[in-house]
């Protein structure tokens, strides 16, 4: 009802509009109405093009200095994180430098050669020069960009198998993440979604059969010791979900009806990440926002809110459906000692059965 109301509103809004036109149109009947501008108009709008230019550039400068987290990218996490951090601050400065010289050629030509009268515009019918370094200079600049980018992202994903990655399955569904680990063998068992049986727990679809599967470990948290490359192996249950770890620079999508995987070395301990200097400020900064909300929930007889702690986050970068904005899972990064001690807590898939 409410959406018709708005609507309506707004249609009406739309007619009343049309009609005040219209009866400006009629009261300027007898009027001068010619609809070629005169030097007068050219004037003004080519100073309005250079004020509006001044405006770009001070309300850049002040985002920047007010707004900006220079060097743009931090806090990565992984052992690429960096390289992938980079290729971002290059690409941005090389926009903004690009996006700077065009947007004054843009302004200013159309100030300098504003129309008046009795100036004739010269036309060029071709120039090669021109066109050959409008056109090789872009070449370069965005071969540079993706050869450069092509390295980096080959030598994200080429895992080698002779460092001993910890193997990691990521299970999407909606609207949650499932972790399953290799065990002491670190080989994943078959699994299939055609093998799901919730009657006897076996959520993710693993083969009963099969022997590597025996001693997998399925986790609704995902826990990986520091400085150990890990190689995840991704499935989806049902839609396309985007299994994303800001803080370590990963991204791929889940999709169904096959595997895709992706792989990187945490470096930062999820301790040693709270105590970053940065990330103290945020926690803070985000503490003083709910502390304020939970002032208002308060009064009104409601629960307040829980402080916050920074924790590394799995999140779905797809849009999946109606909760995908709350389908997320924790990562811990600690110690290998820390990492062992909690894997011995877990149960193993055969354990975990339902007879």
């Amino acid at each position: 009802m409410t959406a018709l109301l708005t609507i309506l509103v707004l249609v009406f809004i739309a007619i009343a509009i049309w009609q005040m036109v219209k009866i400006f149109d009629l009261a300027q009947a007898g009027n001068s109405n010619s609809q070629v501008a005169t030097d007068k108009d050219n004037t003004l709008n080519g100073y309005l093009m250079m004020g509006f230019l001044a405006f770009i550039y001070i309300i850049t400068i002040w985002s920047m200095v007010e707004l900006g987290d220079l060097p743009l990218m931090s806090n990565s996490a992984s052992a690429h994180g960096p390289q992938v951090d980079n290729l971002m601050i290059i690409s941005m400065v090389l926009i903004f430098i690009v996006q700077t010289i065009t947007q004054f050629l843009l302004h200013y030509f159309a100030y300098k050669y504003k129309g008046e009268k009795g100036k004739q515009a010269l036309f060029f019918a071709d120039n090669n020069t021109l066109e050959f370094i409008w056109t090789i200079i872009p070449v370069i600049v965005l071969a540079g960009l993706i050869i450069y980018g092509l390295f980096t992202w080959s030598a994200i994903m080429n895992v080698n198998e002779d460092d001993d990655p910890l193997i990691v399955e990521l299970y999407a569904q909606q609207f949650n993440w499932k972790a399953r680990y290799g065990g002491a063998d670190n080989t994943l068992g078959k699994a299939n979604v055609r093998l799901i049986d919730i009657n006897r727990a076996n959520i993710l679809g693993v083969d009963e059969s099969d022997p590597n599967a025996q001693d997998d470990v399925i986790t609704t948290e995902l826990h990986l010791p520091v400085g150990r490359p890990v190689l995840f192996k991704m499935r989806s249950q049902d839609v396309l979900h985007s299994a994303y770890m800001p803080h370590f620079r990963a991204q791929m999508n889940c999709v169904p009806g096959m595997i895709t995987q992706f792989g990187f070395t945490p470096t930062v301990t999820t301790a040693d990440m709270r105590q970053n200097p940065d990330m103290i400020d945020k926690v803070a900064n985000i503490n003083k926002i709910r502390a304020g909300k939970s002032e208002k929930l308060i009064a009104k007889g409601e629960e307040a809110l829980e402080r916050y702690e920074f924790d590394y986050l799995l999140l779905c970068n797809k849009i999946c459906g109606k909760s995908h904005y709350n389908m997320q899972m924790k990562i811990i990064v600690e110690t290998q000692e820390e990492y062992d001690a909690w894997m011995k807590e877990q149960k193993s898939f055969k354990n975990s059965l339902i007879n």
